[in-house]
């Protein structure tokens, strides 16, 4: 998105935010929500606008998971590696998709075409084990239909 476009956009989220306890986090949290990363160009207008030293914004986006600083693929894949998926298989489907897509837990394919990253939980343990794909849970995954997966999220372009 231009910067010309973000600037008014950016200066609302901060003006809601003004004076607010943990207003630097919700900022971040809105920006997140909205672009799906918080961009530099965006971190460095936050940083003037609230008066806030930006090593202390990156302080608190490279300390928080739920931050990212580049911008996600299309497709979002998270393999659930909590207790009862990772007993019922969650690492092979990791690994799978890791071999798959040629990228590791946190990153996105080089044409951006997909995320890839591992949570602890999404409680659904009896569906074990999970896969979220954009947004959506799907049960008892197994390592054979990591390619149909894959293709499916192409086709739905």
């Amino acid at each position: 998105m231009p910067d010309a476009v973000m600037v008014p956009d950016i200066s609302r989220t901060v003006q809601k935010w003004r004076n607010k306890r943990g207003s630097l986090i919700m900022a971040l949290h809105e920006i997140q929500n909205r672009y799906g990363y918080v961009p530099r160009n965006v971190s460095l207008q936050i940083a003037q606008l609230m008066d806030v030293p930006l090593a202390r914004i990156y302080e608190v986006v490279t300390f928080y998971n739920y931050f990212k600083l580049e911008p996600p693929g299309r497709n979002n894949l998270s393999v659930c590696l909590g207790t009862a998926c990772y007993l019922k298989g969650a690492p092979e489907l990791l690994n799978e998709l890791k071999s798959r897509l040629g990228v590791s837990e946190g990153e996105t394919t080089p044409d951006g075409e997909f995320h890839l990253q591992s949570v602890r939980c999404v409680g659904c343990c009896g569906l074990a084990p999970v896969v979220v794909a954009n947004g959506e849970t799907l049960s008892k995954v197994q390592p054979s239909s990591i390619e149909g997966l894959i293709h499916r999220c192409h086709k739905e372009e």
